[in-house]
């Protein structure tokens, strides 16, 4: 299990207990979206976070689907947990809670990159949730 998660929750026990072709086929399809670099990285993002919806652990907040996504496209998708939204915050940009919201954190990390110095351009979005994890560590 992931950071600080426990194994001893509902829906762990859920998890473990779906066959095993369940979860790679969500898997799968989580990293292929996110992969894909015929999408944007935002829509990527999206078609991702949906291919693990079902899965139990995935069903709400965007923490665990992100660690996922991020270790399947490192170059492409990034950490959300709420140091990352805290970090957002302090440079005045919203994120809603709403349905939607790793796609479009992705989105701002896209805005951020593009409207950076040029050196930090280059930067991988991981690299860019990294800054706004330590901005309020």
């Amino acid at each position: 299990m992931w950071k600080r998660l426990r194994a001893d929750t509902p829906w762990a026990a859920e998890l473990m207990a779906l066959a095993d072709t369940d979860v790679r086929r969500a898997t799968a399809a989580a990293a292929t979206a996110a992969r894909d670099t015929t999408l944007s990285r935002c829509a990527g993002a999206r078609a991702g976070r949906a291919a693990l919806a079902h899965l139990p652990g995935f069903r709400t907040g965007d923490a665990l689907a992100s660690a996922v996504l991020t270790a399947a496209a490192p170059d492409r998708m990034a950490i959300y947990d709420r140091r990352a939204h805290s970090g957002l915050r302090t440079l005045g940009i919203t994120l809603s809670h709403a349905p939607g919201r790793y796609s479009r954190y992705i989105e701002r990390i896209d805005q951020l990159l593009a409207a950076a110095p040029a050196s930090i351009r280059t930067w991988t979005p991981r690299d860019m949730d990294t800054a706004l994890y330590w901005m309020t560590a």
